[in-house]
C-alpha cells in the first residue's frame, strides 16, 4: 500500500480479475502507471513525476473469486482540467484490458478547475419540474417513433401525446436528419403541435428533439431547436462524445439535456457510475437508462444504485437530477415501477403505449398512463 497522496486526488475504483497474487500485483502496477505516465516504473527518473504524477495505491480487497476491488488515487492535476483528459486518466489505455472494469470515482473537494472540465447539470430535478409545471408527482414521458414516418405523422403523434397530458415527449434516439422527417421540419412541426395542445389544455408539456450528427451539425440543430422554443433536447453522450456534451452544456444549451444511453454498453464501466455519476458530471439534467425486467439486462439492484446516484448525488456541488427508466416498461406496471423509484423519476414508456393500436386507442392508453402516474400514492 502507498502512503496517502500529498496532493488533491481523483480516487478511482476498479474491479480487477486476477488468477493469483503475482498476477494481481502486476495488474495493479499496470493501473498505477498506465493511466498517467505510461512507462515502466524503472524508466521514470524525474523525482517530480514519481512523486506527483504516478498513481498511488489506496487499497486492494478480494471480492468474489477471482475479482478484486482496487482503489487508486491519481493526481487531479493529471486531468489538466479538461473533460477528455479526465476520462483518459480514469480509464484510457486500461479500458482496453479485458481484466479491468471501471467501478466508481470520488472527486477531490478542493479542485478549482472542476467546472472547466465537468459543468454538471444546469437545471436538474428542480429546473425540469419548473419547466413542465409539475412540482411533486412523478413525470411522464414517451418517445416519437419509428424511423420512416413522415414529418406529418410524427407531429400528429406528438400532438396526440401532448393532448393526452404526457409531460415530456421526446424523439426516439433513432430519429435523425432523415429524408422522410428532416430535423428542422420535424422540430418545427412537433413544437407547433405541443404549443397548440398546451394552449388548449393549460398544461406545460415539452418536446425534446434528438440531436445527432457531427459537432457542427449538432450545434446547428441545437440553435434551431432553441429558436423554435423547445423545452429540452436529448443527446447520446457515448455517441457524440462526453467532452462535446460538456461543451454543449457549458457554452450553448439554454434548455435541459436528456442523456440517452445508446452505445453505453460498449464499455467496461459499471452502469451506476456511467449513468449515475459521469452523465450528470458532464451535464445531463435527466438520464435515460434500461429499467430492470424489460428487454435489457440491468438488475433491480443496479437500477436502485443508479437512481440514488442521480437523486442523491454524493459528489459535492452536484445538484439532484432525474432518473428516466425505460426499455420495455408496460403501462400496466406503472404502480410497481413507481413503488420502486418513488416520485423523483421520469417514467418513459414507448412500445407499451404504441401497442394499443390505432389513434383513438393510443390516446386512451396515453391518458390512462398519465392518470396512473398522477393517482399514484406511495405507501
Amino acid at each position: 500500500m502507498s502512503s496517502p497522496a500529498p496532493w488533491p486526488a481523483l480516487r478511482v475504483t476498479y474491479f480487477v480479475t486476477a488468477s493469483n497474487s503475482a498476477d494481481l500485483d502486476a495488474r495493479v502496477e499496470s493501473l498505477l502507471l498506465e493511466q498517467t505516465v505510461e512507462l515502466p516504473r524503472k524508466a521514470l527518473r524525474d523525482p517530480f513525476v514519481l512523486e506527483n504524477i504516478v498513481g498511488r495505491l489506496v487499497s486492494v480487497e478480494a471480492l468474489d473469486a477471482p475479482r478484486h476491488r482496487v482503489v487508486i488515487d491519481f493526481p487531479i492535476i493529471a486531468t489538466a482540467d479538461d473533460p477528455a483528459q479526465f476520462l483518459n486518466v480514469l480509464f484510457g489505455n486500461s479500458s482496453i484490458q479485458e481484466h479491468v472494469q471501471l467501478a466508481d470515482i470520488e472527486l477531490p473537494t478542493d479542485w478549482p478547475g472542476r467546472r472547466n472540465a465537468l459543468p454538471g447539470p444546469q437545471f436538474g430535478t428542480a429546473g425540469i419540474r419548473k419547466i413542465v409545471g409539475v412540482p411533486e408527482r412523478a413525470l411522464t414521458s414517451t418517445a416519437l417513433k419509428p424511423i420512416g414516418l413522415s414529418t406529418e405523422q410524427i407531429a400528429f403523434l406528438c400532438g396526440l401525446f401532448a393532448r393526452a397530458g404526457i409531460d415530456i415527449i421526446k424523439d426516439d434516439h433513432g430519429l435523425a436528419n432523415h429524408s422522410f422527417h428532416p430535423f428542422q421540419d420535424r422540430v418545427r412541426a412537433c413544437q407547433k403541435a405541443v404549443r397548440e395542445a398546451n394552449r388548449a389544455s393549460g398544461r406545460q408539456t415539452i418536446y425534446a428533439p434528438n440531436l445527432i450528427g457531427t459537432p457542427t451539425a449538432v450545434l446547428e440543430q441545437l440553435k434551431f431547436a432553441q429558436e423554435e422554443g423547445v423545452g429540452a433536447v436529448m443527446v447520446a453522450p457515448m455517441l457524440l462524445g462526453m467532452p462535446f456534451m460538456a461543451e454543449i452544456v457549458a457554452k450553448h444549451a439554454k434548455v435541459p439535456i436528456l442523456g440517452h444511453p445508446s452505445f453505453g454498453g460498449a464499455t467496461r464501466i459499471l452502469p451506476e457510475l456511467l449513468y449515475g455519476k459521469l452523465f450528470p458530471l458532464y451535464g445531463a439534467d435527466a438520464t435515460i437508462f434500461a429499467n430492470f425486467g424489460g428487454r435489457f439486462s440491468y438488475s433491480k439492484e443496479t437500477c436502485g444504485k443508479l437512481a440514488r446516484a442521480l437523486t442523491q448525488p454524493a459528489i459535492p456541488g452536484l445538484i439532484p437530477t432525474l432518473p428516466m427508466p425505460a426499455g420495455g416498461i408496460k403501462y400496466q406496471q406503472v404502480a410497481d415501477v413507481l413503488s420502486f423509484y418513488g416520485r423523483e423519476v421520469i417514467l418513459l414508456i414507448g412500445g407499451g403505449l404504441y401497442e394499443a393500436g390505432e389513434d383513438a386507442a393510443l390516446r386512451a392508453r396515453a391518458e390512462e398512463f398519465v392518470r396512473h402516474v398522477a393517482d399514484f400514492a406511495p405507501l
